[in-house]
């Protein structure tokens, strides 16, 4: 069995569920003990059990410690298998962190899959379920990947009530993804939503990030209200993506209270053009979001990121514990260059 340091790197909940989702993969029992133990609140939270629960579904596997406050697990996988899936989390806990854990067992079993969540689609510290939809789905299509995604209803804290419905067709190898050069900017599209709240407010969003985009660039925007008859409670967010040659980059912000909405369209834009700057062919989220699809691709696959993040560092470190990919990482003048493969 795999001993696996909960506390090592960012010590946080991607480090479980990835840890979780590579044991599904290669077939590897793991033990994993001080499960978040440097957080406030250490141990797993509602979300992380929904999110190893699915996983362990997914490939019938045995499990002890999977409970909230749990700071130990075991998981002995058995093999993974497509079907369709369904998921509550019960909480306003992120849909697309549950996906974290689920998309690379999904993609890994070769066979039809559907995946069903209610939750957050919308909540701080996790990919809006555009930047999902806008930035990740399209570099997994790159690599092989054919799905459809829906947000059937939007979910925010703390009351969540999100759905969304994720269809993948039988992934039989993934392609590796090799994008050394970030390429012609083609445009900037940016995507505000807004939910029982003012049209104004994402407006404003919209707006602030438009000023603080560099100069020259073609920028189209598109604003979503929503009612109650499709979100679970008030909230919005900001996704931006740009479209190159070469790759898609991403930022987003995620509407907050005492948080400005022009502040929000500002600190998406920024990151947006700080990638751009670099020459990056991945944003800094997705790059450590992309890790585990980039082991599982047949070769080896090449990017590069204005910055190497703690948790792309965790997934790396995972890999390697896992014996599923080789790695080499180099400091460049803007950006960091990364190989990684089988």
């Amino acid at each position: 069995m795999l001993e696996i340091d909960g506390a090592h790197g960012e010590g946080g909940g991607q480090l479980v569920r990835t840890a979780v989702a590579l044991a599904a993969i290669r077939g590897t029992p793991i033990r994993v003990r001080n499960v978040r133990a440097g957080r406030r609140n250490p141990g797993l939270a509602p979300q992380h059990v929904a999110a190893l629960r699915a996983v362990a579904s997914m490939c019938d596997a045995r499990c002890e410690g999977v409970e909230p406050r749990s700071t130990e697990l075991t998981f002995v996988p058995g093999r993974p298998r497509g079907g369709h899936y369904r998921v509550d989390v019960g909480t306003a806990g992120s849909i697309t962190l549950v996906l974290q854990a689920m998309l690379p067992v999904a993609v890994a079993c070769g066979e039809r899959c559907g995946i069903s969540i209610r939750g957050g689609t919308d909540v701080r510290a996790a990919p809006p379920a555009d930047y999902f939809r806008c930035v990740l789905l399209p570099l997994l299509e790159r690599m092989g990947l054919r799905a459809a995604f829906a947000i059937d209803r939007r979910g925010y804290y703390p009351k969540g009530g999100g759905e969304v419905r994720l269809e993948l067709v039988a992934t039989p190898g993934l392609a590796p993804l090799v994008v050394d050069e970030a390429g012609q900017v083609e445009g900037i599209d940016i995507h505000a939503h807004v939910a029982q709240l003012p049209r104004e407010i994402a407006e404003r969003m919209v707006d602030a990030a438009r000023l603080a985009l560099p100069p020259g660039l073609r920028v189209e925007s598109q604003i979503e209200t929503l009612g109650a008859e499709r979100s679970g409670g008030p909230g919005g967010a900001i996704v931006l993506t740009a479209r190159t040659t070469k790759t898609v980059l991403g930022a987003a912000q995620v509407a907050e209270r005492g948080v400005r909405a022009e502040k929000l369209g500002q600190m998406a834009a920024e990151s947006l053009a700080a990638d751009l700057h670099a020459g990056a062919t991945l944003d800094v989220h997705a790059a450590d979001q992309m890790l585990v699809f980039l082991a599982l691709a047949q070769g080896e696959s090449r990017f590069r990121v204005r910055e190497l993040s703690s948790h792309a560092r965790t997934a790396i470190w995972l890999l390697e514990q896992f014996s599923a990919a080789r790695s080499a990482v180099r400091k460049e003048a803007a950006a960091v260059s990364v190989r990684i493969g089988s």
